[in-house]
Parts: C-alpha cells; structure tokens; sequence
C-alpha cells in the first residue's frame, strides 16, 4: 500500500478513538449522571468542556508540529489521550469526570489537526479530496460502533468500560504511527506567540464555558456572565493584537480568501446543527421514550451508517457538480433532516426513524467532506500549518456550541414550562432550532466563486462569463 493510503489509514485510529468517544458517551449520560450524583442536562458540561480544551490547545499544534515534529507529538497526544481517559473511568463526581474530560481533550487538541498537517503535506492538493474521503471512512466506524457499544456496555456492564476500550485502539495508533510516520517538520519556525495563545484561549474559553454553565446552578450567575464578557473582552484584545503580526497563533487573515471562508464560517454555522444531534438524539430516545441506552444506540447509529455510505460518492458528486453548488444544495437538505427529528413521538415507528436519520448522516457527511476539503483550495504550504490548527479548532469549538444551544433550547421549555424532568414533548424546538442554524450556512456557500476549488474536484473550470462592458459592446 502507497503511503498516499497508509497515511489517511493511520491517522483515522486516532480520528476512530475521537469519534468512538464522543458517540459513547452521548448515549451513556443518563447512566453516568445517576451514578456520580449529578444530572444529564449537567453532564452536557462533560462534552463541552472536552470540546473546549480541543479549542484551547488546538492553536498550539500547528507549531509544535513544525518545531518538534508530526510523529513525536502525535504519539504524545495519543498518549495523554489515553491518560485522560484513565481518569474518567476512574472518576466519582462531576468535578473529577470534568477534569479528566479536559485532560482527554488536551490530547485530542494535538492528534487531528497534526493529523491533517501529515495529510495535506503528503497527499497533495490535487488528491485531496479523495484522501479526505478515504480518511474519514475508517473514522466512521468509531461512530458507528459507538451509540450500539455504549449503550451495550452501560446496559449490561458499567459505564467506567466505555473510556477504558480507548486504551486498545490508542496503543496500535501509537505503533503505528512509529513504524509508518516520517518525522515531519518545518525547516524554519516562526517563533511562538505564547502571548496570542493565552488571550485566543481565554477568549474562547470565557464564551464557551460561560455560555454553557447559564442556567444549570452550577456557578452563580455572576460567575458565568463575567466569563462570558471576559472572553469577549479577550477575544477583541488578541483581534487587534494580531493584525500586522507576522506569524500570529491564529492566522484570522486567512478568512480574506473566499474558500476559507467559506469552509470554515460556513462548516462552522453547520456544525453547529449536526454537533447537537449526539447530545439530544439519545436523551430523547431514553428520557422521552423509555428506551435502553442500547436501544438507543441502535436507532442512533444508523445515522453514522449513512454517513459511511455518501464516502464512496462524494468525489463522484464534487467533480459533476462542483463544491458551490454541491455545499449549497446540500446544506439545504441536510438542515431539513436534522430539523425532521422534531416529529418524532413514541408513535413514531422505528424503521421511519431510522431511514430519516440514515438520509441524514448521508447528507451530513458529504457536507463535512467538501468543507474539509475546500477550506485548503488556496493555502499555500507555509501557512498550512495555521490553516489546519484554525479549521481544527472551529471544527470542535462548532460541536461545543451545537450542545450548549440544544441544551439552553431545553432548558428553555422547561423553565417556561415550571417543570424540572425531559419529556418527549420538550424537543421539538431544540430540533427546529439547530436545523434552522444549520440552514443558514447557505448563505456563506452561495457566494462561493462558480469554479471554486475546480482543481481539487478534478473538473474543468467554466468558460469566465463576459465583463458587463463586454457584454454590453
């Protein structure tokens, strides 16, 4: 096998550990908040925080990677990855499955945008699209196994099982990374903004965190407005520190070339949508519906089934119709699926259930592929560094967002409802709304140029339409 298609291979275990993660826990919530005293609406606190260290420290991988190498901090995220995940399962209170969370996302911060840095440098632009495709197939069956394991797991073991089988898959990452990895790095580095790195993290983290702990109980609520205008506060500061700086921790100059743009804001926008269906699919499905966490699994993971089934298309459908149109369209459709799950009710029968979210991971999933791929259509190799650790960051800190706004959506009906347990009755409107957030992502794919990314999608640009002076002479 070519090193074209052993790379994207040995990247996708880490990607696989990620996704098997985060799909594992989201059904197991339930479980996991009986047993340390807590609440699931609170425990949204474990898959936020996650996504927010990943937003943290994700700025700094770019860096590291040039400075000490792809390989070198590629095993060392797998490994804190692996400690992290020790300490979840060995966890007794909120506090403690917290912080290990935070910890596990330290080193999920380093492995996927490091492991994107390795793809674009070894695959080449114009075999990206492909490569993206290929990388992304074995990841999926992290999410494909993930809904059904957990909820096999916490029905009929424990909870704690469901972080120790990452120490498995991350031990053979390690290897094989070492045996299959070349030591990649920059020949020169730009010296690191530490400075830019504290503010973007204080920044990011202050809005985030403060957004999601608002209206749970668990700080005043004075603690979470000054973390929110904090981080606002330090997000400005490092937007005025960085214009002009040579080499800033995050390249906001990036966003001025249109295909940036629109991969990252608008697969921002999208994810947000998609980064919420995890958190609310299983608590409708148990606390709305009685089901067993592995009942639960078993509807949820079909989505992640369709999801495997677009990979093998989507180059086919990029190169017919072109990125514009393809993300345009697209986005449309996948929107009018997530926001279809507001139908669902106890009479609801299972097999419609499954065929709408099978058509949903479908779409979804060549709406990740293409904006994973366009958003690296014009970066030239030396800030390709940045570009991957910025794309990384918005990916996660997407998710993070998608859970806080299904949360706040629920927790909304219930206060304006006087009550304090989910019932089924209490989702529709979270679904319409991520739905409708995802949707008007369309408005960034829209102006993408015609021809965008035509290089990468292996299609022949379209004849330049005639000037207006032209087409008036």
């Amino acid at each position: 096998m070519t090193r074209e298609r052993l790379v994207p291979l040995i990247v996708a275990v880490a990607l696989f550990m990620e996704n098997m993660d985060s799909t594992v826990i989201a059904t197991s919530l339930p479980a996991i908040a009986a047993d340390i005293g807590s609440s699931a609406l609170e425990l949204k606190l474990a898959i936020t925080t996650y996504l927010l260290a990943l937003a943290i420290f994700i700025p700094a991988s770019g860096w590291m990677a040039d400075r000490f190498g792809a390989r070198t901090i590629f095993r060392a995220a797998i490994a804190v990855f692996l400690v992290g995940s020790i300490g979840c399962a060995l966890s007794d209170s909120l506090l403690a499955f917290v912080v290990a969370r935070f910890f596990q996302g330290m080193g999920g911060a380093m492995m996927s945008p490091v492991g994107r840095l390795v793809l674009v440098r070894t695959v080449g632009r114009h075999n990206l699209v492909d490569a993206m495709a290929l990388l992304t197939m074995p990841a999926l069956v992290g999410p494909i196994l993930g809904p059904a394991l957990g909820g096999f797991i916490t029905t009929y073991a424990t909870w704690h099982w469901i972080f120790l089988i990452n120490i498995p898959i991350g031990l053979l990452g390690i290897v094989l990374v070492s045996v299959f990895f070349e030591n990649i790095r920059a020949e020169s580095h730009d010296p690191f903004d530490l400075p830019g790195l504290a503010l973007i993290g204080l920044g990011v983290g202050g809005i985030a965190f403060g957004l999601t702990v608002t209206g749970i109980n668990v700080v005043p609520a004075w603690v979470a407005a000054v973390l929110v205008v904090g981080g606002a506060a330090s997000t400005l500061a490092y937007v005025r520190r960085s214009r002009g700086m040579p080499a800033p921790v995050i390249d906001l100059a990036l966003f001025k070339l249109a295909t940036f743009r629109a991969g990252v804001g608008g697969g921002f926008i999208f994810r947000v949508g998609a980064g919420a269906l995890p958190f609310l699919l299983p608590l409708l499905m148990q606390l709305g519906f009685g089901m067993t966490p592995f009942q639960s699994g078993l509807v949820t993971l079909s989505s992640a089934v369709g999801a495997m089934m677009m990979k093998w298309a989507v180059p086919r459908i990029l190169r017919r119709v072109g990125f514009r149109n393809a993300l345009t369209w697209n986005a449309a459709v996948a929107a009018v699926t997530l926001a279809a799950c507001a139908g669902f009710t106890q009479a609801t029968p299972v097999p419609l259930m499954v065929a709408i979210l099978l058509l949903g991971g479908f779409f979804r999933s060549l709406q990740f592929t293409s904006v994973n791929a366009i958003a690296f259509a014009e970066i030239d190799p030396a800030r390709m560094s940045r570009a991957t650790a910025l794309v990384a960051m918005a990916q996660q800190l997407s998710q993070s967002v998608g859970v806080a706004m299904g949360a706040l959506a629920l927790e909304t009906v219930l206060r304006l409802k006087g009550q304090t347990v989910l019932v089924a009755e209490d989702f529709p409107p979270a679904f319409l709304l991520v739905g409708l957030v995802s949707a008007s992502s369309i408005l960034l794919f829209a102006r993408l140029p015609a021809n965008a990314g035509a290089d990468m999608a292996a299609r022949h640009p379209p004849p330049a339409e005639p000037q207006d002076d032209q087409k008036a002479a």
